[in-house]
């Protein structure tokens, strides 16, 4: 028995999947208090927690730490002349015309930073030895006056000699037991300053908040019997076990939709899909991404509330536009919809929780894409009423019917879903129309026909209960942990050699990491170097496969190099200019021995009819069909709605959906 539990924004997500065959549930979240919903899942389910072997678990607590500022309180303590960097930042501004521009407010304060006496050269070699004697005489009473809970420690240069801070954290720990100590050569081996600071100081922040979580969640679960191993789902795509992980909490800002792209790529692959974006559509936010030969694309850094965070994770570009993404009218005078959510409480107005204002949920219950006796296989009240209410002063200001408004709505709403697809698909070098589009998330289905044709994508797949897709990526994914390092040098006749033995040292630290997790000795390996050419500001990732290392030459580095900056920028596989590496990163995964198959739960069948729609500012008659009605290889044109406990498919009008041998749900363009 396997269990998949993630919390999402508005509902708690559920898979469980034995040999008896799979059990899927939604349960509303409790975002003051995350660890109930998911654990009101578990006690929903009925299943004896003494039966379960393997219980893998995502959240967003470590982001709601940050997005809310509610975090520990932080101590950030680095060398001599560096202590306002995290409020210094970079010079650029994310939004040029905008007069009241403020940089972001980081999570700790400059009253909170302290300055210790040492120096590091760029090699690594010592210039001022650290002063013990000052810290046992200053820092440390600053600390303890402080009542900090957390430290976290960024020297300069700690990234290629880790010595001072990690006498630094001796030193502290010997006097301040109880306090959680973050040291950067531990959490980010990479330059730029200012991106490993803040990354730094983000991990300490959350770390004490994790640590609690976890540490809480897993009680609750040995006192219901729970003897199994419990795992916690990581921003890269991987898990760690709940123990490593409550040292490595940054690695967990992203878990969810981590978590569902892989779920998505492993069921959609047993169609033989393997290049494919993944569209997650769920309360609050749509999340997509890029998976190339079964493999999501990585990049090195993301920001959350506006903070760097230099850590391998799933390039994931995120926007406000959910089924709980308002509805509303700028000052203007012109219809816009997100980034701001109903979200769990009060939800959106048909929810019947106190909510008034309109929500793309509401859209789709006017336009009768959801039907509210549908609404997670009816296990939840819909007010149709409460949802044309909303909507109606937004189709008055217009001069529209409210049918008229709620179409437009979901319109704008599949433009700044297109938008975010081209951000990480055509601006990486990807073309869409080379992939599949899956939906997945409450919402997904219902979207992706229309999304798809805006890209030129003529194939569409929906996997089984995509409405808990990301709760069954938990189960499906790989046991995965990156190591990063920088290590400059410039492309010569020596190059090889040094690919081979930074290997050699990362793969020897990896692999003494991943013994302290307990994750086993069966891993791969990846390997990438991140280069550019001498004098750019930014690197290109270039993958450097461990089966070509031995016989590798400098002339395949220049190569390979040359690919992938011509892929990004359509140029770089010509000359002779010179090239030189920046840093490195290393995966390390232990594979699933097997992976579980997902398929559609029984259940509730909707009686076959037809039904009104409007879409394409028309009223249309579609076919309603339960999912689980539709045989194999059996077409089903639109227009149509198929019915499915978690969402609802939207089959347009010159468009054809099957069921096929996997139990995913293809829909192409006729004629393709």
């Amino acid at each position: 028995m396997r269990i998949g539990v993630e919390v999402g924004g508005t509902f708690t997500d559920l898979v469980a999947i034995s040999k008896d065959g799979v059990q899927v549930l939604k349960v509303p979240s409790t975002p003051e208090n995350p660890d109930e919903g998911a654990f009101a899942a578990l006690v929903a389910s009925g299943i004896p927690l003494d039966q379960v072997d393997d219980l893998a678990h995502g959240s967003t607590v470590a982001t709601n730490a940050v997005l809310e500022r509610k975090g520990f309180l932080t101590a950030f303590v680095t060398t001599t002349g560096f202590r306002d960097i995290l409020a210094l930042q970079r010079h650029g501004r994310s939004n040029i015309y905008d007069l009241k521009y403020q940089k972001p407010v980081p999570v700790v304060s400059r009253s909170s930073s302290f300055e210790v006496n040492e120096r590091l050269l760029a090699d690594g070699s010592v210039h001022t030895p650290l002063d013990q004697a000052e810290i046992e005489r200053t820092l440390i009473p600053q600390l303890r006056d402080g009542k900090y809970r957390a430290v976290a420690i960024c020297l300069l240069n700690a990234y290629v000699n880790p010595e001072h801070e990690q006498a630094l954290r001796s030193l502290i720990a010997q006097h301040l037991p109880d306090i959680n100590i973050t040291l950067s050569s531990d959490v980010t081996r990479e330059f730029r300053e200012y991106e490993r600071a803040s990354t730094t100081t983000l991990s300490a922040y959350v770390q004490p908040v994790m640590d609690r979580y976890v540490s809480r969640f897993a009680q609750r679960l040995t006192e219901a019997g729970f003897k199994g191993r419990f795992s916690v789902m990581q921003s890269n795509g991987g898990k760690l076990p709940a123990e490593a992980m409550r040292a490595n909490a940054i690695t967990a800002l992203l878990s969810g939709p981590a978590a569902g792209v892989i779920g998505a790529a492993r069921q959609v692959a047993r169609s033989a899909f393997n290049n494919l974006i993944t569209l997650d559509i769920g309360g609050t936010s749509s999340d997509v991404c890029v998976v190339v030969d079964g493999k999501p694309q990585l990049t090195n850094e993301f920001l959350i509330d506006g903070l760097p965070v230099r850590i391998p994770q799933l390039d994931i570009n995120t926007i406000g536009a959910g089924g709980g993404s308002l509805i509303w009218i700028d000052d203007g005078g012109m219809l816009r919809v997100g980034p701001e959510s109903a979200g769990a409480s009060p939800g959106p107005a048909c929810y019947g929780r106190g909510g008034t204002r309109p929500t793309i949920t509401d859209a789709h219950v006017v336009r009768g894409t959801i039907l509210p006796e549908a609404f997670l296989g009816g296990q939840m009240t819909i007010d149709a009423q409460q949802a044309r209410d909303a909507i109606e002063p937004i189709a008055r200001h217009f001069g529209m019917t409210v049918e008229e408004a709620a179409d437009s709505a979901i319109q704008l709403a599949n433009a700044n879903i297109v938008r975010a697809i081209q951000v990480i698909s055509t601006e990486r070098g990807h073309d869409p129309r080379d992939s599949v589009l899956v939906p997945y998330g409450g919402a997904g289905p219902l979207h992706a026909v229309q999304v798809a044709s805006e890209l030129g994508i003529r194939t569409v797949v929906v996997p089984p209960n995509s409405g808990v897709i990301s709760a069954y990526g938990l189960i499906a994914s790989d046991f995965i942990q990156f190591e990063t390092l920088t290590r400059r040098a410039v492309v010569d006749d020596n190059a090889a050699n040094l690919v081979r033995d930074v290997f050699a040292e990362m793969r020897d630290r990896a692999g003494e990491r991943a013994r302290k997790m307990q994750l086993g000795e069966n891993y791969t390996l990846d390997f990438v170097a991140d280069m550019r050419f001498v004098g750019q500001a930014f690197e290109v990732p270039v993958a450097l496969p461990e089966s070509e290392l031995a016989d590798l030459t400098s002339a395949r580095v220049r190569e390979l190099f040359g690919e992938a900056h011509h892929k990004l920028f359509f140029f770089g596989a010509e000359g002779d200019k010179a090239i030189e590496f920046v840093s490195f990163r290393l995966g390390l995964t232990e594979p699933l021995p097997d992976i579980p198959v997902l398929s559609e739960q029984t259940g509730r069948r909707m009686e076959s009819r037809l039904i009104s729609i409007f879409d394409g500012r028309t009223e249309q008659q579609a076919r309603l069909i339960s999912r689980c009605d539709m045989k194999i290889d059996d077409p089903i044109d639109g227009p149509a709605l198929l019915d499915d406990p978690t969402s609802t498919l939207h089959v347009p009008g010159g468009w054809q959906a099957r069921r096929d041998a996997s139990d995913n749900i293809v829909l192409t363009a006729k004629g393709v």
